[in-house]
């Protein structure tokens, strides 16, 4: 798979607005490399350098029924690499173990030809100075909730990548969920799946310890139901894993509950 296949051939609404010019950025070097005579090629595509027109293909038109264009697996991940570029950044290092960690959440999200493309990406994208606020304010308008979820969650592994979620780490994220248009319950819920204190399974669900038996089983259907594997099966086999891993947590969350106070 080329370079070029791989960056046009996967993407949608993320080809346009902020996430767009920094992707643009980050390809400008590549696409002159790959092209000797003044073009580039973009999915297969010619575009002339000096042309106005936007090099990335255009955005999906959205109709009057469904204002928000259908997120692609490229969009996901091209949103993750800015997103992950931001935190690895936060504590003013780029520590190896969250890089290494990066790189082998795509291996095994994407494969191994598809991960080094998005890893080449993820370090030209590293070297931006990136407005954290409109790159989130475009995946908040574009993105459905279960996808932003995921980014979430795949954002606090990196940050524990190398053992520990530092406090401007964890900061960033929280910033960076407000932006998202995720909840407090939720950035809490999903935060709590990386912590090893008490009540974590109560967090997870959502619910304070002091509720009773039939709220911490309704708690448990409704996080089930948000976390369902099936909310993200839009973006492909390759992420199912990762939301797999979410609503195995939530799963974990109620048995610990439930062998605690002793219900069925």
């Amino acid at each position: 798979m080329s370079f070029a296949k791989w960056i046009g051939g996967a993407i949608g609404w993320s080809f346009g607005g902020p996430i767009g010019a920094i992707i643009g950025i980050a390809l400008g070097s590549f696409v002159d490399n790959m092209s000797g005579d003044g073009t580039a090629l973009i999915g297969d595509r010619p575009s002339r350098k000096k042309s106005r027109r936007d090099p990335y293909r255009e955005r999906p038109r959205q109709t009057r029924r469904d204002r928000r264009p259908k997120t692609q697996s490229g969009d996901f991940e091209v949103s993750l690499l800015i997103l992950a570029s931001i935190i690895i950044k936060a504590d003013g290092k780029q520590d190896k173990r969250e890089l290494d960690y990066v790189r082998q959440q795509f291996r095994n999200m994407y494969g191994v030809d598809r991960a080094n493309h998005a890893f080449e990406l993820f370090k030209r994208v590293s070297k931006q100075n990136i407005s954290m606020r409109q790159v989130c304010m475009q995946i908040k308008q574009m993105m459905d909730h279960a996808s932003r979820l995921q980014l979430l969650h795949f954002l606090f592994g990196i940050a524990k990548a190398d053992g520990h979620i530092a406090e401007v780490e964890l900061k960033q994220i929280y910033t960076m969920s407000g932006y998202l248009g995720i909840s407090s319950k939720d950035f809490e819920s999903i935060k709590s799946m990386f912590y090893d204190e008490t009540n974590n399974a109560y967090k997870i669900l959502e619910i304070d310890k002091n509720v009773s038996d039939d709220e911490v089983k309704r708690a448990y259907r409704k996080m089930a139901k948000k976390y369902h594997p099936d909310r993200l099966s839009h973006l492909g086999e390759e992420h199912q894993e990762g939301a797999e891993e979410k609503f195995r947590q939530v799963q974990e969350a109620y048995d610990h509950i439930q062998k605690q106070r002793g219900f069925k």
